[in-house]
């Protein structure tokens, strides 16, 4: 039996839980807190690093000599470089730096430091070095290629004339960071310039430094003070790992943090009219494609590979599997970036890849393996594809694999057809254009193992386009050559692109003007607005 003491005890006990359990948790004021999959990260070193998560952290904590311009379009733009010239001879730039960049440490930034990191960049020589070494600077030529003239001039000297834009793009790509030489000097052991110590510290002028990485865990940016540009109204920002979408989805409805960066289709319809967290949306530079093996004799034929093309019903993948988080996506450059056009040439038309097939000399079709990615929305994707396959007579066997397996298989030539993703490494139009264009050499012993290598692909007056689009001076022209190859490739490439991925990203009501960028290296955390 309850006393009245008891039942007071009682009373108040329930009245403080219902209390915490009405209260809404809500990140601390002053700090900004993303989940999002992080255990990719390997190093912070802006030299080393290449894989998405720990170039946007980069990009946020270094500055480079260009950047995306002010006004959204894809015009390059200064960073670090307040103007600059390009020499008659189209291989010298001379660029003017700005006076009142400052590295996190308040030291300046100076023509020499830019010059050093360069040059570091050359000689570590990590997967990230090809941004710069594709035009021709090695570490032969790197000390008398790049050199700081004075305090503020840097004079940059290729080998070979290559297109003002291709070059300019490149500079301002995560991997072309400018690190602080004297902190990168002074913490180097056994002549590693610093690296050891660069993986986990950061020496650079952007707008955040670093405080702390713990791997697979957490990221902990702050303020830099002496960053020269705008500095975000809130004082840190906080990266948690958070792996699964779902994770993320309840962390984000209960106020535990305030971004979340990889919702996928089953987390958007969950949010429905969620009024505390809104879905942003932005293109991703990736798309989606049919890779088919030039290797075999079937698909070595354009009419079938035009066939399988005219067979696929991309609405029924946009609308029904990939809903709001992939889109129709048919050429090699990706929307929103330089050189991409809006071309829809293929629709599915039962009737006329039976016709394309007929013509190629299989009325009845044939058999064929396709290799895919066993995790994600891939498994259902595929299911759509295989049922259009059957539909105009092309038995398809799939072959599940993890994505490491299925892109190993397909870089050693052994797949028939499979579907991959490929995302963008820098902001030009040359990084898809050489990967799906050019094969200057079909053997083994090539040292250029793009896509169309991949596929034993080979057509010289692509690769020849391609190859002289990246060295176009004129840039209304090279957009044109761009616009070329890509319906050239609609004609007679053994590549099916199908769709270009969403970024997805849940924020909460006090939370503005975040977007994910198209790649890795314009994604901003310094734009995040917090109320």
């Amino acid at each position: 039996m309850l006393t009245r003491r008891g039942l007071m005890a009682t009373a108040t006990a329930t009245a403080v839980f219902t209390t915490l359990h009405d209260i809404k948790a809500a990140t601390p004021t002053g700090v900004v807190v993303m989940g999002k999959r992080i255990d990719d990260m390997t190093s912070l070193d802006p030299h080393e690093a290449f894989e998405s998560s720990g170039t946007e952290v980069i990009v946020s904590t270094y500055q480079r000599l260009m950047g995306p311009a002010p006004d959204g379009s894809t015009a390059v733009a200064g960073d670090l470089a307040e103007k600059w010239e390009i020499g008659a001879d189209g291989k010298t730039y001379t660029f003017q730096l700005k006076k009142d960049a400052k590295f996190s440490s308040g030291n300046p930034v100076t023509a020499e430091d830019v010059a050093f990191s360069l040059q570091r960049l050359i000689t570590i020589g990590k997967s990230g070095s090809v941004i710069i070494t594709q035009f021709g600077l090695n570490k032969d030529n790197a000390a008398t290629a790049i050199k700081a003239v004075d305090t503020h001039t840097l004079v940059i000297t290729l080998p070979e004339q290559f297109a003002p834009t291709f070059l300019l793009y490149c500079l301002g790509t995560g991997v072309v960071s400018i690190v602080e030489k004297a902190a990168a000097l002074a913490n180097q052991k056994d002549g590693d310039l610093g690296n050891t110590w660069l993986k986990l510290n950061t020496a650079g002028s952007g707008p955040l430094v670093l405080r702390s990485w713990r791997a697979s865990d957490s990221v902990t940016l702050e303020i830099n003070p002496h960053h020269n540009g705008p500095k975000p109204a809130w004082r840190r920002l906080v990266v948690r790992h958070l792996g699964d979408p779902a994770s993320q989805l309840l962390a984000i409805q209960q106020g535990d943090i305030d971004i979340a960066r990889d919702l996928g289709p089953d987390q958007i319809r969950a949010l429905g009219s969620n009024q505390d967290v809104s879905v942003v949306k932005s293109n991703r530079a990736a798309v989606m494609y049919i890779t088919m093996n030039q290797n075999h004799p079937i698909l070595s034929k354009v009419p079938v590979l035009q066939a399988i093309k005219w067979a696929i019903d991309y609405e029924a993948l946009e609308t029904n599997i990939v809903a709001g988080t992939y889109k129709i996506q048919q050429s090699f450059l990706p929307q929103d970036f330089p050189g991409e056009i809006p071309d829809r040439p293929f629709k599915r038309d039962v009737a006329k890849a039976k016709a394309l097939l007929a013509e190629a000399g299989y009325p009845n079709g044939f058999e064929i393996k396709l290799d895919h990615y066993s995790s994600g929305l891939y498994p259902d994707i595929v299911q759509v594809i295989q049922a259009n396959l059957a539909e105009v007579g092309i038995k398809a066997t799939l072959l599940s694999g993890e994505p490491r397996a299925v892109i190993t298989k397909s870089r050693e030539r052994r797949h028939e057809m499979a579907i991959l993703q490929w995302g963008a490494d820098y902001f030009d139009p040359n990084t898809n254009a050489q990967a799906f264009c050019e094969n200057i050499d079909n053997t083994d012993a090539t040292t250029l193992k793009t896509l169309a290598w991949h596929s034993s692909w080979q057509d010289k007056e692509m690769s020849d386009l391609s190859r002289a689009a990246a060295r176009e001076l004129d840039a209304a022209k090279r957009i044109e050559m761009y616009a070329q190859l890509q319906r050239l490739h609609h004609e007679r490439a053994p590549f099916a692109f199908m769709l270009q991925q969403i970024w997805i990203t849940g924020t909460r009501k006090n939370i503005s003007n975040f977007a994910s960028g198209p790649i890795s290296s314009r994604t901003f955390y310094r734009n995040i607005v917090k109320g």
